[in-house]
Formats: C-alpha cells, sequence, structure tokens
C-alpha cells in the first residue's frame, strides 16, 4: 500500500529503533519489550499514512468529499451550505479536491488546538483554506488542526488546476475538514453520515 510522504520519517526513524531494540534484548527484556511497543507504533503510522487506491466519483453534477470521516453538521450561512467533517485518528487524512476548478487563494491562519468537535474549532483553531472554482461557484475546503492535529499540510498552490478528486494535502492525526458551498447546490449527506474522500458525492449541482 502506498504511504505518503509525510510519514515516512516518522515509520523509518521508528523502524531503526525498533530494529536496534530487537537486537539489544538479548542483554534484557526491557529491550524487548520496547522493541514490541515500537513496532506496534510503527504499524499504527503505517496504517494512518495510507493513501489507498480508490476509484474516483467523476460527474460535473457531482460534489465529492473531500476527506474521509464522520459528518458532524450541516447547515448554511451567509455565502451559501457547509458540511463539516471529524476525522478521528483511525481515518484516512488525505484531502481531495470535491470539483474541478483552478485554485484561486490559499490561506494560513494560525490558532488554536481545540479539539475537533468543539463548536469554535473551525473558527479559533490553525487552519489552511483552500478556495477552489470554476464556472458553477466558489467552494472553499478548510483544513482544520486539532487537539491532536497539530499540523495541516497543502501539496497545491495558488493557479493549480485541479481535477475532481485530485489530492490537496494531508492532516497529521485527528482533525477536521470543512467544505463550504454555493447555495445552488443540494446537499445530501446527513449529520452522523460516513463519507469516504474522492467518492462519497456529498451534493449535486441544482443547476
Amino acid at each position: 500500500m502506498k504511504i505518503v510522504k509525510e510519514g515516512h520519517p516518522f515509520i523509518i526513524s521508528l523502524s531503526i529503533v525498533c530494529l536496534f531494540c530487537f537486537i539489544l534484548s538479548r542483554y534484557t527484556i526491557i529491550f524487548f519489550l520496547l522493541g514490541v511497543l515500537l513496532f506496534i507504533l510503527t504499524c499504527f503510522f503505517l496504517y494512518f499514512f495510507r493513501d489507498p487506491k480508490i476509484k474516483i466519483t467523476y460527474g460535473d453534477p457531482y460534489i465529492i468529499a473531500p476527506c474521509n470521516g464522520t459528518v458532524i453538521e450541516v447547515d448554511r450561512n451567509e455565502t451559501g451550505k457547509f458540511i463539516r467533517v471529524f476525522l478521528s485518528i483511525f481515518d484516512i487524512h488525505l484531502q481531495r479536491s470535491p470539483i474541478s476548478g483552478i485554485v484561486t487563494n490559499i490561506e494560513y491562519r494560525p490558532g488554536n488546538f481545540l479539539h475537533a468537535m468543539n463548536g469554535k474549532a473551525h473558527l479559533q483553531n490553525e487552519q489552511n483554506i483552500i478556495t477552489v472554482e470554476n464556472a458553477s461557484g466558489r467552494y472553499i475546503i478548510k483544513q482544520i488542526a486539532g487537539m491532536i492535529a497539530r499540523r495541516c499540510i497543502t501539496w497545491v498552490k495558488q493557479g493549480d488546476y485541479l481535477n475532481q478528486g485530485d489530492k490537496l494535502g494531508v492532516i497529521k492525526f485527528g482533525s477536521q475538514v470543512d467544505l463550504y458551498m454555493p447555495n445552488h447546490v443540494d446537499v445530501i449527506v446527513r449529520k452522523g453520515n460516513k463519507v469516504i474522500s474522492g467518492v462519497t458525492i456529498v451534493a449535486i449541482k441544482n443547476v
């Protein structure tokens, strides 16, 4: 299975230390127990930073999920409709573009590290804001840091053209992703629904 590059330093360093612990375990059981712990941790990082092959759900009327996780809110504000998705440490933390379009803006906002389920997390937490536009309007994807997730990494830059499902970046550990959409879409997911990045249709354009 493919692993995102951000996971390589964790996996390589832990594997090396784990190997040395098992070599030294001939002298004391402490090194053996430490080696077992590090092996389990290495397996976790392999699982966490996985980038499995998926079949992207393409279609001009469709807005697809930008991340894996559980929908925690569906609502609208003065600019349009939005969904918020919580990513547990067991979800794939790779984000994808929900539509085809041009990256018109990327903004980094420093902030706090509230738990992703906190109602103020989307306002106060550190985040990267990626704006993608096409003929149907403006779509904003927010990578939001959480209590454990302390870093949001964006791989795209302003001016890039993205196809639907193209990779946007990754968030390290549990976190939140918000998707803001124009008013003319029909949101078809509800609070509590599980979504899969690049696969689940979260909304449909009605014009």
